[in-house]
């Protein structure tokens, strides 16, 4: 075991089991160095760097100060070689397949604007759920390759059949659609999308899917490749838990000369030519393989299970308050550590930023006013997984409060 992960053996393989082991989970807790001023629960901002990652991240910030450019030119590379094909085992891809990168947005800007297979005349589709930086990208294509940028809605309330449904019918409505914006876990309600299941309808009607995984990787315990999808946007702080400005590109092989090379970089099948952030954090690339580490130790299958659990505390507790709206499925396929509520009638970003004023105000629980869905703004609870109960309780005691 690294020194520092101090977690007791996991007796009980079950992952449902584990997730209500409060003992288990208090030894998490005790990992991470967090601040009680409020109960914090917009946890995907991103992910609290555990204590052994922040000091493997500050141990690294002296080396890297003490040997300046004789490290980072002698030393620094091979170790970002190893922080790649770490990541790359952990994700089960090959290292030619990934690149790192600054963050998800930046990963996901460089594929939605550099992917040149579309002619002018095609459309592209997006939906109300994207992220407002993707959905920036996909608007671009317009002016980038002279394509149609289409919106659509997905339904609200929201479960399996529908949803597939409704991206189905925009492949039909939209029949020169070549390329389509999934995101696997968006930002806004939680909502995960059955990605396999839509990717294999987009193949099917010639479309190609680009896929923002930001909160999918590190909270979802579906395997990379069995998503179908050879171009996936990756965030590494939010659920993987490496220090803030961590991100990655996959493309799987054969693919890469579907992107454009960047800025006159060389048109040859590395990954590498697809993207070029300058110098590196080279602290952050080399706390990579302790975070990595800790995340493979806790287990995401066990991550997902108690980031549910803690769900579904604060959803089932508020399910029959007439005054409260949740924007949550049911359903497990579609879950996952985010979801939202808004209070009856308060569908305007004004309204939900005062009511998220009032829980700090009165309550002391911190959650988050999302806006971009159809159906209005939102508030978005996150937990994460140092997250308790209590921390649960509390917000439905809030929630009450703010109803009066």
């Amino acid at each position: 075991m690294m020194e520092g992960l101090e977690l007791p053996t996991i007796t009980n393989h079950m992952p449902d089991l584990l997730a209500t082991d409060e003992a288990w989970w208090a030894n998490v807790r005790a990992l991470y160095d967090l601040d009680d001023a409020v109960v914090m629960l917009d946890n995907g901002y991103w992910g609290a760097m555990a204590r052994p990652v922040l000091q493997a991240y500050q141990q690294a910030t002296a080396t890297v100060n003490a040997g300046n450019a004789w490290f980072g030119r002698r030393a620094f590379p091979p170790l970002l070689e190893q922080a790649r094909t770490h990541l790359a085992e952990v994700l089960g891809v090959h290292a030619d397949e990934i690149v790192l990168t600054r963050g998800a947005t930046e990963a996901m800007q460089v594929l939605i604007g550099g992917y040149n297979r579309l002619a002018p005349g095609d459309t592209v589709l997006y939906a109300d759920t994207d992220y407002d930086s993707m959905i920036s990208a996909m608007r671009w294509l317009h002016a980038r390759r002279g394509v149609a940028a289409q919106r659509i809605v997905l339904p609200e309330p929201f479960d399996h059949d529908s949803i597939v449904e409704a991206y189905r019918q925009a492949l039909q409505r939209y029949p020169r659609t070549r390329l389509l914006l999934l995101t696997q876990v968006n930002h806004r309600n939680g909502m995960q999308l059955p990605v396999a299941e839509i990717a294999a309808l987009a193949r099917a009607a010639g479309a190609e899917v680009v896929l923002d995984a930001a909160h999918g990787i590190g909270q979802v315990d579906t395997p990379l490749r069995a998503l179908g999808v050879d171009f996936v946007g990756i965030n590494l702080h939010k659920w993987i838990g490496a220090p803030v400005g961590m991100g990655a590109i996959y493309v799987r092989r054969g693919r890469v000369r579907d992107l454009d090379p960047y800025m006159g970089e060389a048109d040859d099948d590395r990954i590498d030519t697809r993207i070029h952030t300058g110098t590196v954090n080279f602290a952050a690339c080399m706390a990579l393989p302790v975070a990595l580490d800790l995340h493979q130790r806790i287990g995401v299958a066990n991550k997902r299970a108690r980031l549910l659990y803690l769900r579904n505390l604060w959803l089932d507790a508020l399910r029959d308050e007439v005054g409260v709206q949740l924007l949550a499925s049911a359903d497990p396929r579609l879950s996952s550590a985010i979801a939202a509520f808004r209070l009856r009638g308060q569908t305007t970003l004004a309204d939900t930023t005062a009511t998220a004023e009032q829980m700090v105000r009165q309550s002391g629980v911190f959650v988050v006013p999302r806006d971009g869905l159809a159906s209005g703004a939102c508030l978005r609870v996150t937990p994460g997984i140092f997250s308790t109960p209590a921390q649960m309780a509390a917000l439905v005691g809030a929630v009450r409060a703010a109803l009066g």
